[in-house]
C-alpha cells in the first residue's frame, strides 16, 4: 500500500470514528427525557418519577355517573422535590379510566397531565400531595388495603415518561 493510500485510509477511518462519536452523542441527547411539563413544578408539594408496578384486576373500571379514585403501587426512581416514605409508594388517581387531561370535574378540579391510560411498567412523572384523604373524600378503591399503604399520596398531575 502506498503512503498516499495509507493516509486516505487513516483519514477515512478518523472521519468515520468522528461521525460515529457525534451520532452517539446526539443519540444520547435525544434519548434523555424531554423537559418536564412546567405544570409539574407548579402543582403538589412532592414531585417524583416512578414506575407503575401493576394494576390489580378490577382497580380501574368505567361506570357512568360514578367517579372514584383508585390506589396504584409505584416504585420510586427519583424524588425531584419534597419527600416520600420509602421506595414503594401508593398513589390515588381520580377517575383513572379517563386521560389525565380529562379526569378533573366540578368535584375535583386540580388534575391534569399527558397520560392517556394506565399500564403496568410505565414510568410516570407525578406531582403529588402527601395525603389523599386531605384532598379527596369520595369513593376510594384500595386493593392494597392489606399492605402498609400509609400515606397514600394524591396525584394532581401525571405525565408519561416512557412506556
Amino acid at each position: 500500500m502506498s503512503l498516499r493510500t495509507s493516509r486516505t485510509v487513516v483519514g477515512s477511518l478518523l472521519l468515520a470514528v468522528g461521525l460515529m462519536a457525534a451520532a452517539c452523542a446526539k443519540g444520547r441527547e435525544g434519548a434523555a427525557s424531554p423537559s418536564p411539563d412546567p405544570e409539574l413544578a407548579k402543582r403538589g408539594s412532592i414531585e417524583v418519577t416512578a414506575t407503575l408496578v401493576e394494576i390489580p384486576e378490577g382497580a380501574i373500571f368505567q361506570r357512568d355517573l360514578y367517579n372514584y379514585a383508585t390506589v396504584l403501587k409505584y416504585e420510586v426512581l427519583e424524588v425531584h422535590r419534597g419527600k416520600v416514605k420509602g421506595q414503594t409508594i401508593y398513589v390515588g388517581h381520580y377517575n383513572p379510566f379517563k386521560p389525565r387531561s380529562e379526569a378533573a370535574d366540578r368535584r375535583v378540579q386540580d388534575l391534569g397531565g399527558n397520560l392517556t391510560s394506565f399500564a403496568a411498567g410505565q414510568v410516570h412523572r407525578m406531582a403529588l400531595e402527601e395525603s389523599m384523604l386531605d384532598h379527596f373524600t369520595g369513593g376510594i378503591l384500595n386493593l392494597y388495603s392489606e399492605e402498609d399503604t400509609d400515606p397514600i399520596y394524591w396525584a394532581v398531575w401525571t405525565d408519561l415518561v416512557s412506556g
